[in-house]
């Protein structure tokens, strides 16, 4: 029975291939199996995955690179790279025009067929659009839209996209971002071209709301777009403080959009805390927020003169102290011989003009000392007077050279001290020539250096030290918040001060100054209410579009 029960358990055994004699047919199927075998040894080829991209030389075409590497990957089915639809010009020009593709329409709705149900499932297949330059077929802005970009498709994005020497713009719409992959998108945009200057990042919510990471300092993002991402008062506090600290300032950002999220007052507050300082920012939108009254008055209080905190003034005296010392420093002296009791007087007068000219008791005594230096070393006094002239009510962006200037005068502002020795000796070595090279090398060095906004001119009241505002911020829109009558009031007084401001710096600034364009439409207040009315009737004369639109009218009506 042990050998019976030894041969029926060795019987199921017996057919195994291998051990028993080999036929025709076993060996075929040997030989099949050992052709099916290189692709089931493929699967374990996914180790050396991330060694396969970097083999690839990236050839600057999006196309083929992306659809290269996703393969290489082992992806079977990615987003194709298209180009951007554009509207048909048809849609454009007029109300008669745009009757006719309506009747097309209901043609093509009465003859449906399959063809025409695919295309458009078609839209909605993740795709990469791209905008392509019309000379050379660069891609210039890439679109993606409703499909999850998850951290291996950015890792792809991040061998493919620094070849394309003319990307401009990166636009993400609803594709499921969360703070890891945003982490990885902001470390892949210093891989990308210089000519990389606008992100948008829209419909992508942040459970940590670290939207304020793309306005680092190092960032050289332009314009950014974060509309539609659920930010409420802790996202703004974020992006306020990215805006501008007491010590730390962006100064690449010039456009921000934030609407169609949850700000409220107090996160309006915070944005206005990041504009105090901020001299960048041109262009910002908090439409469709739930800003009230508190926070209108907020942002409405950084655009016309101010009070600087404590803090505020301490630090402001701290850099105009520095500042004086690093200019003396860095003066070389007119003569090798010793200084002149006027040299003496000039380099005192620059450590001792940086407290006087916050001590608003020592301010007339500083005057007239200015006044006294002025004639002593300027001969050319008419030339001076007319930069003084200029440079009074100055806007801060304008220069720095017409505030010196105007700080001889001393017309009860403070303005920068600190670069009167260099002018001093630039006038003292003689020639006119040298005299412009100094004033040229000056205005460079200007116009690469941005000031400090502390630095800037202010006024004093009652003991207290007030920043003339935000007057770099051109474009405000508030359209569709709570705002009442009360924080209607409060940008009423904003346009009449910034409107007067303008009409008296007129000869000194290239432009008019602060805001070009405001919207407070669809607030809680009627279109009727005269303070709105006088509102847009101030701001109309400013609006460059109105202005535009005025001119075509005027040209047209001269042509017929």
């Amino acid at each position: 029975m042990s050998v019976e029960g030894g041969a029926q358990g060795a019987s199921p055994r017996a057919p195994r291939p291998g051990i028993q004699k080999s036929s025709g047919t076993v060996t075929k199927k040997g030989d099949r199996a050992a052709k099916e075998k290189p692709p089931i040894v493929l699967l374990p080829v996914g180790e050396e995955e991330p060694k396969n991209p970097e083999e690839y030389q990236c050839t600057g075409s999006l196309e083929t690179d992306f659809a290269e590497l996703c393969t290489r990957l082992g992806y079977s089915d990615f987003p194709k790279v298209v180009t951007r639809p554009r509207p048909h010009p048809a849609f454009l020009p007029s109300s008669s025009v745009s009757e006719k593709p309506i009747i097309d329409d209901q043609r093509l709705s009465g003859s449906c067929s399959l063809n025409s149900v695919e295309s458009k499932y078609v839209f909605f297949r993740p795709t990469i659009q791209v905008e392509l330059e019309p000379e050379d077929k660069t891609v210039k802005e890439i679109y993606i839209r409703g499909w999850k970009v998850e951290e291996r498709i950015l890792g792809i994005f991040a061998k493919c996209l620094p070849p394309l020497s003319q990307l401009q713009a990166i636009n993400f719409w609803k594709v499921g971002l969360t703070d890891k992959t945003l982490a990885t998108f902001i470390a892949l945009l210093p891989l990308c071209s210089s000519t990389l200057r606008k992100v948008s990042l829209e419909g992508n919510p942040l459970p940590e709301q670290s939207y304020h990471k793309l306005m680092g300092l190092d960032s050289t993002i332009m314009h950014l777009s974060l509309r539609n991402n659920n930010i409420d008062d802790y996202g703004a506090q974020l992006l306020g403080q990215a805006l501008s600290t007491l010590h730390t300032c962006n100064r690449t950002l010039v456009s921000l959009n934030l609407g169609f999220n949850h700000i409220g007052d107090e996160g309006a507050g915070y944005i206005a805390d990041g504009l105090r300082l901020n001299r960048s920012l041109l262009w910002l939108s908090l439409a469709h927020n739930r800003i009230q009254d508190k926070g209108a008055l907020k942002l409405a209080e950084v655009l016309q003169p101010f009070e600087l905190t404590h803090t505020e003034v301490v630090e402001r005296r701290r850099l105009l102290l520095g500042k004086g010392t690093q200019e003396h420093l860095r003066s070389p002296s007119s003569s090798r011989h010793g200084e002149s009791k006027a040299e003496r007087e000039r380099n005192l007068l620059v450590g001792v003009s940086s407290v006087a000219l916050i001590d608003k008791a020592d301010k007339t005594q500083t005057a007239k000392t200015l006044k006294g230096l002025v004639k002593k070393k300027e001969k050319a006094g008419e030339v001076v007077k007319k930069e003084e002239k200029s440079g009074s009510g100055q806007s801060p962006i304008q220069g720095n050279l017409k505030k010196e200037d105007a700080a001889k005068t001393s017309k009860g502002k403070v303005t920068i001290p600190e670069q009167k020795p260099s002018r001093g000796k630039g006038q003292k070595t003689g020639s006119k020539e040298k005299r412009s090279i100094l004033l040229e090398s000056e205005l460079i060095v200007e116009a690469t250096e941005m000031v400090n906004p502390l630095l800037e001119p202010v006024e004093h009241r009652d003991g207290k030290v007030f920043l003339l505002g935000n007057k770099v911020l051109l474009h405000l829109n508030l359209l569709r918040n709570q705002i009442t009558e009360v924080g209607l009031e409060g940008f009423l007084n904003v346009v009449r001060y910034q409107a007067q401001f303008s009409k008296s710096s007129k000869s000194a600034a290239k432009g008019p100054v602060g805001l070009l364009w405001l919207s407070l439409a669809k607030n809680n207040f009627s279109p009727q209410s005269p303070m709105y009315i006088m509102m847009q009737e101030l701001m109309l004369p400013r609006d460059p579009i109105s202005k535009a639109k005025h001119r075509e009218e005027e040209a047209m009506a001269s042509a017929t």
